[in-house]
């Protein structure tokens, strides 16, 4: 899979924004505002491992506790597909407070309860759940950005998931204003009107192990469909920003805010297991 220097800088743009987190709460009084990220790993010594079965288990609590936490705005299920670690899943929930993070945990186990009254019965599906998973996780916290390209509401098919990490360099000369003309530019011109991009969601460290991190989520139907929209972006820059000298001047100006430094992973969203 090729990736370019002008995609890796374009698309950095609409993670500018979040240097100022104050400004953010400004510009999103409502709506999604954090999401946490679990990363789970597969029981590997489950032997009778079955992914079917394992669907129909966390559709269930799905349907009967997820689907019914007001507290939860959204949440999904991603899947390996390149990525350094094969065994891993990401769980992903959406908040529209931080509150709404405790809240959830409350009302889910209040929903568990009500959903098998029998504490024997909820105690072996409950266990039946955690049997595919291993006792280690991972969690982050993320904020979400605004620009957001969500997918669509009558989406029910599978889409791969780009993730694309990168790191703020936090430059002293640094201004929101100028920002926030290259972010809004970047999204009008190269991620809103791509007909290869789903959905589009650009996210920045809020709690975590570093605090310089951002990452951006590109859905789209293929890998093929992902391998196009790298080609295609080049001609793209070149169509918004016709001018080479203004163009290359436009870069400079965003690349003091980055270290250089990025990670891409790639994973499969499983519509069946969303809310």
């Amino acid at each position: 899979m090729k990736t370019t220097n002008q995609f890796f800088k374009t698309m950095a743009m609409a993670l500018l924004l979040c240097i100022s987190t104050t400004i953010f709460a400004q510009d999103k009084p409502e709506g999604p505002q954090y999401l946490t990220v679990t990363t789970l790993h597969w029981n590997m010594d489950m032997e009778d491992f079955d992914m079917a079965t394992w669907k129909a288990v966390e559709k269930e609590y799905l349907e009967k506790v997820t689907r019914k936490n007001d507290h939860v705005m959204a949440s999904s299920f991603y899947l390996h597909q390149m990525t350094p670690d094969n065994t891993e899943l990401i769980y992903v929930r959406v908040y529209g407070s931080w509150a709404d993070i405790e809240k959830a945990a409350e009302k889910d186990g209040e929903l568990e309860t009500a959903a098998w009254p029998d504490k024997t019965a909820r105690e072996a599906f409950l266990k039946k759940q955690q049997a595919y998973y291993s006792r280690y996780h991972s969690d982050e916290i993320y904020t979400a950005m605004p620009l957001v390209k969500p997918i669509p509401e009558n989406n029910n098919k599978d889409l791969i998931c780009y993730v694309r990490t990168t790191h703020l360099a936090f430059p002293e000369d640094g201004n929101i204003d100028e920002i926030r003309g290259l972010m809004n530019e970047n999204f009008e011109k190269l991620v809103k009107p791509n007909p290869l991009v789903k959905g589009y969601y650009p996210n920045r460290h809020a709690w975590g192990k570093d605090g310089t991190e951002m990452m951006e989520a590109f859905f789209l139907d293929s890998m093929a469909d992902l391998e196009k929209m790298f080609d295609g972006l080049p001609e793209l820059a070149k169509k918004a920003w016709p001018d080479e000298a203004a163009r290359k001047e436009r870069d400079k100006k965003f690349d003091k805010y980055f270290t250089g430094v990025h990670g891409d992973a790639v994973y499969k969203f499983v519509a069946e297991l969303s809310k």
